[in-house]
């Protein structure tokens, strides 16, 4: 399945309900999320065709004007990210895990589908936000060769932006830990 993805993060509440109602009219989108996160921005997700994707992005990124925080354009997503994102990833017993932190939501989309593609690694979780103190983590499963490769394909562009908080590879996560990450 082809699907593009777009984001638009804001430091107002305010102003970021506008960027979303300015997405949504703006071309034949699917609205996925649209919400407050903390501490004090707001978060609009769409999906779609990747025209209209990228149209609706285009009208957001000039609403948001100087309230954008980070932004995100795929114009083909792995199918694993919004399923992290969900939660609706079937539990799978791997050895290695690999976690990593960014500073925004969008940021932390990107590393998750930058490592989905870079190996053969499961996308565990994909937490936003609320309850992170703004940050985004993505947490991935799979042998530890495949986890080191992922989590360094996904470090990269948040490193670049400097907005990657932390990233670590547990080749070998213990028993009690798996129970509780998965």
């Amino acid at each position: 399945m082809r699907v593009a993805i777009a984001a638009v993060e804001t430091s107002s509440i305010a102003q970021g309900t506008v960027v979303g109602d300015a997405m949504v009219k703006t071309a034949e989108v699917d609205l996925v999320e649209a919400c407050p996160l903390s501490p004090g921005k707001y978060w609009v997700l769409i999906g779609g065709d990747v025209g209209p994707v990228r149209a609706a992005f285009q009208q957001g990124l000039n609403v948001a004007a100087e309230t954008l925080l980070d932004s995100l354009f795929i114009p083909q997503l792995h199918p694993g990210v919004l399923a992290a994102l969900h939660g609706v990833v079937p539990p799978t017993d791997h050895d290695a895990l690999g976690v990593i932190e960014t500073a925004t939501a969008a940021s932390a989309i990107v590393a998750a589908d930058d490592a989905a593609k870079a190996a053969d690694v499961l996308l565990r979780d994909l937490r936003l936000a609320n309850g992170l103190g703004g940050k985004g983590v993505v947490f991935l499963s799979g042998a530890v060769s495949d986890v080191q490769a992922a989590v360094e394909a996904g470090r990269v562009q948040a490193l670049r932006r400097g907005l990657l908080s932390r990233s670590v590879v547990v080749p070998q996560l213990h028993a009690q830990m798996k129970s509780k990450v998965f």
